[in-house]
């Protein structure tokens, strides 16, 4: 006679599939975490796939929604741009995404696999206002941005600044990452505007990413730069001043595992912008855990603030936190909240977070399957078979 699901039989280990590129960077560490931890390495579901509708799902998979980035045919299937460097498309990109999102996580469901990353979630994080809504609901520090209306140019953006006397602001395309599109705008003086950005505005107008991060002046050519990026939307925030290591600013990536803050690092740049690939550099996280408490303030404190954050988006599994430290160390706010802010290699978990020894990737595998052997352990079947 065949086992019936009350016979108390023990599932066995997660079996994963990561929906990625093969290759990527992020795909090839995850499934090296997976077979670190003794499980048979994940199943691989191709973007390109997911984009043509060619895939599926087996019953009882663990499924792990990765970026999509990377790759220049899925990038022209989302943006519907032939060049991967192009910033406009955004607006495009994000309806693709978050539609193709949906239909990873119907088939998961129709499959009986389990998914690690709510749609709808994704959609939240992947739009920098609605983010942005919610953690401010939700209490969390985060800097003020200009609500109301979507902005439409220049002439509206910088009416709306002097209306809130903001002489400083992020303007941000509201579909972005690593950073893409983002102008750090300021007065500098009386009809003086200075705008520091990666983007590069190449013929015909049409902007491009670049890693170099440069200064343009002059309404003209600032005003021109907000206009070609506002059609796909922006959101604009205050540009809070930030901490300094070194003399060089600094904010912290914190990634926060099934809601415990595990991995941190201090990124440190000469510009406004810290991330790594526009020449920020890693800093010295002991020495910003020191400043801190120097200043009064509390290190748990401080990744609490992060943990918070990552509760307003309670199932996804994995989310990277960008935490903005104001100046002099004492205080935190929230800048962004990633959904694929965990590609941070070799760094290992932090003392107390239940993931020292562990990498990002190494630290969610391991989150997956304490949660497996929770359930199975709670499961009524085994709970009457102890009575």
């Amino acid at each position: 006679m065949s086992p019936s699901p009350s016979d108390g039989a023990r599932p066995g280990p997660p079996r994963f599939a990561v929906v990625g590129n093969p290759g990527n960077r992020r795909v090839s560490l995850f499934a090296e975490a997976v077979r670190g931890a003794g499980l048979p390495a994940p199943r691989v579901v191709p973007w390109r796939e997911v984009l043509d509708g060619r895939y599926g799902f087996a019953p009882g998979e663990v499924v792990r929604l990765d970026s999509p980035g990377e790759d220049a045919e899925v990038d022209r299937l989302l943006r519907g741009a032939d060049d991967p460097a192009r910033v406009e498309g955004t607006a495009v990109w994000y309806r693709r995404f978050t539609r193709a999102a949906a239909g990873v996580a119907a088939a998961a469901r129709g499959a009986g696999a389990r998914l690690l990353d709510d749609p709808d979630e994704l959609a939240v994080l992947f739009d920098k206002r609605r983010c942005h809504a919610v953690l401010e609901a939700a209490g969390v520090p985060v800097p003020g941005a200009l609500g109301g209306d979507p902005v439409s140019g220049w002439q509206d953006l910088a009416g709306r600044l002097r209306e809130r006397r903001l002489r400083r602001a992020f303007v941000k395309p509201a579909h972005g990452s690593s950073a893409s599109g983002v102008v750090a705008l300021e007065y500098a003086g009386p009809g003086r505007v200075v705008a520091t950005t990666s983007v590069e505005t190449g013929p015909g107008g049409a902007l491009f990413n670049s890693l170099r991060v440069r200064r343009v002046e002059g309404e003209g050519r600032v005003g021109a730069l907000v206009d070609a990026l506002a059609p796909d939307g922006l959101h604009v925030e205050r540009w809070l001043p930030k901490a300094s290591q070194d003399g060089r600013r600094a904010d912290l990536r914190v990634v926060v595992v099934a809601g415990r803050a595990t991995h941190a690092v201090v990124r440190t740049s000469r510009h406004p912008m810290t991330n790594l690939h526009l020449g920020g550099a890693r800093g010295d996280l002991d020495a910003a855990r020191r400043a801190v408490e120097a200043a009064g303030g509390s290190w748990a404190g401080a990744l609490a603030v992060a943990e918070r954050a990552a509760a307003c988006f309670p199932g996804t599994l994995c989310v990277g936190v960008d935490l903005l430290p104001a100046t002099g160390w004492r205080r935190f706010a929230v800048g962004e909240v990633n959904a694929f802010g965990d590609l941070l290699p070799r760094l290992t978990g932090l003392p107390g977070s239940g993931a020292e020894g562990l990498d990002t990737y190494a630290a969610q595998v391991a989150a997956v399957i304490g949660k497996e052997h929770h359930l199975c352990s709670t499961h009524p079947s085994r709970a009457r078979s102890r009575a």
